[in-house]
């Protein structure tokens, strides 16, 4: 049984969840202003955020545990190893993970700090998907009854400011994540996060590595299916924003390497001609078969860029972790001195 108050709290088994929604007042109106632009561009496309309702949540999840799915195999292996090591890097601090979905790696990295260290840290997700923060606190407080923590319900990208900063802090940005952003994107989130970072704030953040085409594309175009389901899903969210009528049998599912760029391209593409009406819009929008429209880039990264795009922001390589055949790695930074 879930208490949902006005002010944001809901009430959970043992303890209190708390979270703060910054998304009411302005998400409707973002995401009809990303469809129209996106959906009227000559390059037909559609923000990668919002893949990830409840259904596109479930859906990653689902992703995540494939065979072909590498990153969050290895990422978590990473976290593992590297956990115990952060026992005195996180006492009496707050642990900020922005984009945080579900739990698994955030509770990878907090298991091997012992329940002495989890008493003094305040955990905050932040993310857009409000059900998605509650389900991980609700798992993170039954499991570590004595952990703190505050869910916020914001775009990072743009509302870094409603972050509480009364604490030292370390900021996580796992999964890859980074790689959504293109390089203009990419650059200007590192300056955000290190303007809300103090001297002795720590980021952390996971970074897939370039590698061969046919690993690449397979981890994106999965046997099962599941990849494709969730790609089409982002059209059920568009249809629910602007009562829309996308019909997802009219696409197909369209992933593959663009070696130029060094980035994973998904797409949804027409097998058909269609017309689609966006009725909150007052739009309709003509396809013919062969058609796109670009749901996700996943940019992959070398050594040499990640340091170039820090480079870009006062911050500093402090740490490098990665696997035995260097296919992911996670890097610690912090302000440069």
């Amino acid at each position: 049984m879930v208490n949902r108050a006005d002010y944001g709290l809901l009430i959970a088994g043992p303890g209190m969840i708390k979270i703060l929604n910054y998304l009411k007042d302005q998400y409707e109106d973002e995401i009809v202003e990303d469809i129209r632009k996106g959906l009227t561009s000559s390059k037909k496309s559609i923000p990668s955020k919002y893949f990830y309702d409840d259904c596109g949540s479930e859906l990653f999840e689902d992703i995540c545990k494939l065979s072909e799915y590498y990153p969050t195999r290895i990422e978590l292996s990473i976290l593992k190893n590297i956990a115990p090591k952060f026992t005195q890097l996180f006492r009496n601090k707050d642990l900020v993970e922005l984009g945080s979905g579900a739990d698994l790696k955030i509770r990878t990295l907090l298991e091997p700090v012992g329940q002495e260290t989890r008493a003094t840290l305040r955990y905050i997700p932040v993310d857009i998907n409000e059900m998605a923060i509650f389900n991980a606190l609700q798992n993170l407080i039954t499991r570590f009854p004595e952990l703190e923590v505050l869910g916020i319900v914001a775009d990072f990208t743009c509302q870094m400011n409603v972050i509480p900063d009364n604490r030292p802090t370390i900021f996580c940005f796992l999964g890859s994540t980074i790689g959504n952003f293109d390089e203009a994107e990419t650059i200007v989130f590192f300056q955000n996060v290190a303007g809300s970072m103090k001297m002795e704030d720590r980021l952390l953040i996971g970074f897939d590595m370039v590698k061969s085409r046919e690993i690449l594309e397979a981890a994106y175009n999965d046997r099962k299916g599941v990849t494709a389901e969730f790609n089409k899903n982002i059209l059920n969210v568009v249809n629910d924003s602007v009562n829309g009528n996308f019909d997802l049998c009219c696409f197909d599912h369209l992933a593959f390497y663009n070696d130029k760029h060094q980035q994973i391209e998904m797409h949804l593409k027409a097998n058909c001609d269609f017309s689609v009406r966006l009725e909150a819009l007052g739009l309709e929008v003509d396809f013919i078969a062969g058609d796109t429209i670009q749901t996700e880039i996943s940019r992959k990264f070398t050594r040499d860029k990640i340091e170039e795009l820090v480079s870009h922001a006062n911050l500093r390589i402090t740490n490098w972790y990665t696997d035995r055949d260097e296919w992911f790695s996670v890097v610690e930074m912090a302000h440069r001195a």
